[in-house]
């Protein structure tokens, strides 16, 4: 279906690591590319009839392939529709979030987990209401051992209200553990894919290790990179 590269692999830019990333669903509210993020919100709820889905962890098969840039403008786009949004940034080896919203990095993810700071000592009010971040908080030696006690569970926990959401930002599947490890604490799991850039072999066995943990897989998004951001093209497929 031309889907996939066959030949060898481009990646997408990697400035979002540099600079944060670009956040049109904020500044360019009435363009295509925020009404797509509404179209993908929309169909997500649609695999949400019971109201179960309260986490979603996003994440793609390798780096640079566009996850960070769809978690944080699905994050707005669901605060503009009135719901709690708690943004966190669980790519603690690769964080984006702080540099996003320009807000402090000193707590987050990583000294929530271990244990040297709380979640209300370590959230993040934004210029955009009803989005809260946790950003990733300092770079730890042991990402997975962290992620491994199970604390970001107290995180979930924290906003399970009628009206909350967490949306988690996850290093991608292939290069390491975490979103594995991740996926088995959230409700559900969106993959980024962008086409003509992921490789087919690669968005398998991201697939297969998020089977082999039980992840609830709600679906995939598939974007399209162009070198105008308002050429970018969001498709939901549901699982």
């Amino acid at each position: 279906m031309g889907l996939f590269k066959k030949n060898k692999k481009k990646k997408l830019n990697d400035d979002s690591s540099k600079y944060g990333v670009n956040l049109v669903a904020q500044m360019y509210p009435t363009s295509a590319v925020s009404e797509q993020f509404r179209t993908v919100m929309t169909n997500i709820a649609f695999t949400n009839i019971g109201g179960g889905v309260k986490s979603i962890m996003i994440t793609s098969a390798d780096p640079s392939e566009g996850k960070s840039t769809f978690s944080a403008n699905l994050a707005i786009t669901y605060a503009k529709q009135g719901r709690n949004v708690v943004l966190v940034d669980g790519d603690m080896r690769r964080p984006t979030i702080h540099k996003t919203f320009h807000v402090s990095n000193t707590t987050g993810l990583s000294t929530i987990l271990s244990g040297n700071s709380t979640v209300e000592e370590s959230v993040r009010y934004t210029n955009i209401d009803n989005l809260n971040v946790i950003t990733s908080g300092p770079i730890p030696p042991n990402a997975s051992a962290l992620l491994g006690n199970h604390k970001i569970k107290d995180i979930l926990a924290k906003y399970n209200h009628e009206n909350d959401l967490v949306i988690v930002d996850a290093p991608p599947v292939n290069t390491m553990t975490d979103a594995s490890i991740i996926s088995t604490s959230v409700d559900g799991v969106v993959m980024v894919i962008p086409q003509g850039i992921a490789e087919k072999k690669r968005e398998k066995l991201a697939i297969e290790q998020l089977n082999k943990v039980q992840a609830n897989i709600l679906g995939a998004v598939m974007n399209m990179d162009k070198e105008n951001l308002d050429n970018n093209y969001y498709y939901y497929y549901s699982k």
